[in-house]
């Protein structure tokens, strides 16, 4: 889990893991440098809270990179997974599949977001290509012989996807997460809409993801 000022919500997406700490998963939180208390909130609640340089690729690296699991899966902080999410996600890597994501429903009143919601699981669906949001997981191997994240502030998931892409179609489960309106809700709904199929399409066509990350209105972010 990277995190980065989440003082917040911190308890609570941990708490909501507890039920997977007692069956044996490993639950490291990545923290990007936070200026609040994050990092205090999150101790008793995880096994192990640590400190990497900020940005979302790298933080989510150097968890993996202390992870002693075979399958590793990255949820953001403001995301909770479904009931036997676990379960679901040992079961859709027991077959071919090297790697996955859920669905995603998008809490919050807007009544846009159950379409953005739908728009994003089929697109995900239909090309293969997952999203943080949508809490990507991945056998340990494929993820050490893709290279992991690739380092950059932006569309990082995207990236790994492709990769990933590669070794098989992604394990699409249709349970879902539940992730925060947020990220819609900071700059207006339909405007976060707009503003992110750009971003997209101007990362396929091969743009700079420092650049993106500018116009997105980060240059480094952890959920």
């Amino acid at each position: 889990m990277p995190a980065l000022d989440e003082q917040d919500g911190i308890v609570r997406a941990l708490e909501a893991l507890a039920p997977a700490r007692c069956a044996a998963a490993e639950v490291i939180v990545v923290d990007g440098g936070s200026g609040d208390g994050t990092r205090e909130r999150a101790l008793p609640l995880a096994d192990r809270v640590v400190e990497a340089s900020r940005g979302r690729a790298r933080q989510m690296n150097a968890g993996a990179a202390l992870a002693r699991a075979p399958v590793l899966l990255f949820l953001h902080a403001d995301t909770r997974l479904p009931a036997q999410g676990l379960e679901r996600v040992v079961d859709a890597l027991a077959g071919e599949r090297c790697w996955g994501r859920f669905d995603v429903r998008i809490e919050g009143g807007n009544a846009l977001l159950p379409i953005v919601a739908a728009g994003m699981n089929l697109r995900s669906r239909l090309t293969g290509i997952a999203t943080g949001d949508q809490a990507m997981f991945v056998r340990r191997d494929a993820f050490e012989r893709a290279g992991g994240f690739p380092d950059i502030p932006l569309m990082e998931d995207v990236a790994l996807s492709r990769i990933l892409r590669r070794f098989s179609r992604p394990a699409c489960l249709r349970e879902r997460v539940a992730t925060s309106a947020r990220r819609w809700e900071r700059a207006g709904t339909l405007r976060t809409i707009v503003l992110m199929w750009r971003l997209r399409l101007a990362f396929a066509l091969g743009a700079d993801p420092r650049g993106l990350a500018r116009r997105y209105g980060v240059e480094r972010t952890s959920s």
